[in-house]
């Protein structure tokens, strides 16, 4: 009989009720359980495995390239971030409004540790997520340009529960890549989350993207729903400092409605 279920379980791809089948019989003859708790425990081990294989498929898709989490992020070396407030944005309530997180700071900072790791929480808790270095994305829609295909991954993106787009900064851009890049933002305004990590505060905008007009409508997008987190503490790319040498400034921008 065991087997005969094995067989049938095997054909409707329950993996997880396979995996706990003879531990979980075995209980029931010992224990005499009820048919009804035996077949809920099984169904409590498919939902497991399920969501596990679920949560590795999106962690796979997110392509982020570290390991970051809250956990591990280095808080007592770095004073220019205020933990409370990342725990509290690790709650995902940005994500659940489609708000924008910008995170401002010098090179090193930890902004894109940061960055990852609330991305890794959201793909945690069942979002979909994606990490982009932003030179990478901007040149990847800049090469859908040739086979016409700029529409579909747009939509691809902007579908994106939460998109983190890493170090926008000192970028080699073309006027397609600017247009593309606002037509993404716009996309994506109001309705899902964007995390962006940059060295330059929002004035520098402009001498980057060198189209006033469309840079005057990107941020009117991008802060109208958005938190925006400054971090001016010291390099963590450095040995530490001594603490009579640490400067830091902690400030945020609260969300605007």
């Amino acid at each position: 009989m065991r087997e005969k279920l094995r067989e049938i379980l095997h054909a409707l791809h329950l993996q997880g009720m396979i995996e706990a089948l003879d531990k979980e019989l075995d209980r029931a003859e010992e224990e005499a359980t009820p048919g009804g708790e035996l077949l809920y425990r099984l169904a409590l081990e498919e939902q497991r495995v399920r969501q596990e294989k679920s949560l590795t498929n999106r962690l796979k898709q997110a392509k982020m390239p570290w390991d970051w989490t809250l956990e591990s992020f280095p808080f007592p070396q770095q004073p220019g971030v205020n933990q409370t407030q990342i725990k509290t944005l690790a709650g995902l309530d940005f994500v659940r409004r489609a708000e924008n997180l910008v995170f401002i700071g010098p090179p090193g900072t930890g902004k894109s540790g940061l960055a990852c790791s609330l991305l890794r929480q959201a793909c945690f808790n069942g979002y979909r997520c994606r990490f982009y270095d932003a030179q990478a994305l901007l040149d990847e829609l800049y090469a859908s340009l040739a086979d016409r295909s700029t529409p579909q991954l747009l939509k691809r993106l902007s579908n994106y529960d939460a998109l983190l787009i890493d170090e926008i900064g000192y970028l080699t851009l073309r006027p397609e890549q600017v247009n593309a890049f606002f037509k993404l933002m716009e996309l994506r305004y109001a309705r899902k989350a964007t995390i962006l990590t940059t060295n330059l505060d929002y004035p520098e905008w402009y001498d980057l993207f060198k189209r006033k007009p469309l840079v005057d409508a990107l941020l009117d997008r991008l802060r109208h729903h958005c938190i925006t987190v400054r971090v001016n503490g010291p390099s963590l790319r450095v040995p530490e400092q001594e603490p009579d040498q640490q400067t830091h400034e902690i400030s945020s921008d609260p969300p605007e409605h």
